[in-house]
């Protein structure tokens, strides 16, 4: 697609993947079919603002590591989701972690040119997923413009009420994990993973000096990275959702980790825009819900 703005898509092959390579007049993507995954995004003249690992493996029906994974219809562990989401799967297959989707193809719809932002909408194959009888239509729009705006929407088509988790899980790219603060969370409850999923609170602004697996609830629309290696400041602007994760694998657990380097800890920060815990979504029939998130940076002063 090509026109007289500067935004152009064009399809590339990605190791075995089928990818959308986006340009707009502020920032370009990499997009992979498989998933919708974002696995690149960089505003122009700037550091990239998502983190795609070196050591990703472009394969089909494996999980990228890094970019923004899709999670579907439940995030992570589903025994560790609520019991009205574990409810919603029929048991016949292995419940893999993190949802049905991140390996599905997805399918390319409208894209839409106007007020110099490209939006591209993606839908999700949902009537046969593997142990998810009943499964509401899930459609994602990524909209670039002056930001990077993204749009998961659930539509339950049935005549039954729908209980589901997801996350947009967004790596992001900073200088320095031992620099960065996160704000906007002061205050707000938390998960604690590494605990046993202890309820805390957090005191202040998040900073890093070991793992790091939270998942925060009640947490307001607006958080904010502090990067200051790079000099820049990483705004997230969310809505539908009073939760996120946070996450950093630190140094041991690194070195677990599938198609991650064992320094990359140091160089990627994870803030999930969620629907988990006591946020879970709970659709009426013939509902549907948004979940919405906007990403961009600033320089850093002062």
């Amino acid at each position: 697609m090509t026109g007289a703005s500067s935004n152009k898509v064009e399809r590339v092959e990605m190791g075995e993947l089928t990818c959308w390579r986006v340009h707009g007049a502020q920032g370009e993507l990499l997009i992979t079919q498989q998933g919708a995954q974002i696995l690149e995004y960089r505003e122009h003249g700037q550091q990239p603002l998502i983190w795609l690992s070196e050591q990703a493996a472009l394969k089909a029906g494996q999980s990228v590591r890094g970019g923004v994974p899709v999670c579907w219809p439940w995030f992570g562990d589903l025994a560790r989701n609520p019991q009205s989401v574990q409810a919603m799967h029929d048991g016949s297959v292995p419940a893999s972690a993190h949802g049905l989707v991140r390996g599905i193809d997805w399918q390319l719809g409208d894209i839409r040119e106007g007020d110099g932002e490209i939006v591209l909408s993606l839908s999700c194959p949902t009537d046969d997923l593997p142990g998810w009888p009943l499964a509401p239509e899930l459609t994602f729009e990524i909209r670039l413009g002056e930001h990077l705006r993204l749009e998961l929407i659930n539509h339950n088509r049935s005549d039954r009420p729908q209980a589901l988790s997801q996350a947009l899980h967004t790596y992001f790219a900073i200088g320095d994990i031992h620099q960065v603060r996160v704000e906007g969370l002061d205050g707000c409850r938390y998960l604690e993973a590494l605990e046993n999923w202890q309820e805390r609170r957090q005191q202040g602004d998040v900073s890093f000096s070991g793992e790091t697996d939270r998942v925060y609830l009640d947490v307001p629309g607006k958080l904010h990275i502090e990067d200051p290696a790079w000099q820049r400041r990483i705004h997230i602007h969310a809505s539908g959702s009073s939760s996120a994760v946070v996450w950093n694998p630190w140094i041991d657990k690194s070195q677990r980790l599938s198609q991650f380097a064992d320094d990359a800890w140091q160089r990627m920060l994870c803030i999930e825009t969620a629907k988990v815990a006591d946020d879970v979504l709970q659709l009426a029939p013939g509902e549907s819900h948004r979940l919405q998130v906007e990403y961009w940076s600033e320089p850093l002063h002062g």
